[in-house]
């Protein structure tokens, strides 16, 4: 047996449990959740983009920050990277149907910030009070 068939049943024999220090589901939500990622997946919630439309699309994001969550959200499984042999080099990314999924679940919960900011922000100034 390999060591990544050692890996895979140690991995089968374990219950994802988020909040068990050790839980490799613990890094998949660090990535999904990070300032970045969830941005990232919001935007390819509504199709392909290239790299330079993303940073266009989300404010403030580095090219460096951009390029990490991308390749993150990649390793996870949730983006696809998908290279054109042109010139110039053009690259596209967009979700995996696991990343769409994912996507979907993020939707909701920026939606319900978004619906629920006034709300929020008037607990917040009534605390700061």
């Amino acid at each position: 047996m390999t060591p990544s068939d050692n890996a895979q049943k140690t991995l089968s024999q374990l219950s994802p449990d988020v909040l068990a220090a050790e839980c490799p589901s613990r890094q998949i939500l660090a990535h999904l959740t990070s300032r970045w990622g969830t941005l990232v997946m919001l935007v390819l919630l509504s199709g392909t983009h290239r790299f330079s439309a993303l940073r266009r699309r989300i404010g403030g994001v580095s090219e460096r920050m951009l390029a990490q969550t991308l390749q993150q959200l990649e390793a996870d499984g949730l983006v696809t990277r998908r290279v054109h042999d042109v010139v110039p080099p053009h690259v596209d990314y967009s979700l995996t149907d696991l990343g769409h999924e994912a996507g979907t679940h993020l939707a909701a919960l920026t939606g319900w910030i978004e619906d629920n900011l006034p709300r929020i922000l008037a607990r917040g100034q009534d605390r700061a009070a």
